[in-house]
Order: C-alpha cells, then structure tokens, then sequence
C-alpha cells in the first residue's frame, strides 16, 4: 500500500480531535493551555508518510504509550474498559510482526499480544505529547 500525506483537512479533523480531548479531560494537563499545544503542534517541520492514525499522530509529536505509561494511565482512571488501544511494542516483538496491546477487564488492566497485522475496529491507540 502506497503511503500518503497528511492532508489539511485530515490534519485539521486531528487538531479538532485533540483539542476535544485535551479540554474534556483538563485535570491531566495542568499549567498548559490548548493555544500553547496546538501553536507548537502547527510549528512542526516534520512531514512523515500517513497512512492511519498511528502514523498521523506520529507527525504531530503524537507517540504510542509504552506498557509502563499505560500502566500509569491507569491510575488516572478507568480506560479501555469498552474497547482496546494498541501500545508501543517492543523491537523485539515487531521484529517477529507482533504487536501488543491494552484494556480494562474485571477491575484489572491486560496487555495483549497480536499479529501487528491484525485489524480490530473498536481498537485505537493511546499516546502521549510533549508540549
């Protein structure tokens, strides 16, 4: 599959997206203010390849949460109890075409393993930024 660059309207549908979030759960970023993330988000020279969502908000500074970051998240509260997001895996376990993934079952959080392969359309991915 050939990849693509993020369009305008793409981008601007994840900006929209983002800031939705970034002001529904404001509690998680204290002392920032949505101008200040979406002026250094816009400021970004970095124009990689798009071609899901993964890779889109790879471009904007976005970066997959490791086990041990979604672990912590965990701890701010109830996530992934309807749904799964996919993780940062591993070189080890990309090498071997796996990838894992996280959700909230019976009051415990699992991490998953899969083919990356693998096409689940309930699952997302949970990330981090940097401001």
């Amino acid at each position: 599959m050939a990849k693509k660059e993020l369009t305008a309207k793409q981008r601007e549908e994840l900006l929209k997206t983002l800031k939705t979030r970034f002001e529904k759960n404001k509690n998680r970023h204290k002392g920032l203010e949505w101008d200040a993330v979406q002026s250094k988000l816009e400021k970004r020279k970095e124009h990689k390849p798009a071609d899901s969502a993964v890779n889109m908000a790879t471009e904007m500074g976005i970066e997959l949460l490791t086990e041990e970051q979604y672990r912590d998240l965990q701890q701010l509260g109830n996530f992934d109890a309807k749904t799964s997001s996919w993780l940062k895996t591993p070189a080890d376990i990309r090498k071997l075409g796996g990838a894992i993934s996280g959700e909230l079952r019976f009051g415990r959080f699992f991490i998953y393993a899969n083919g990356a392969e693998s096409y689940f359309a309930a699952r997302g991915f949970r990330g981090s930024l940097k401001v």
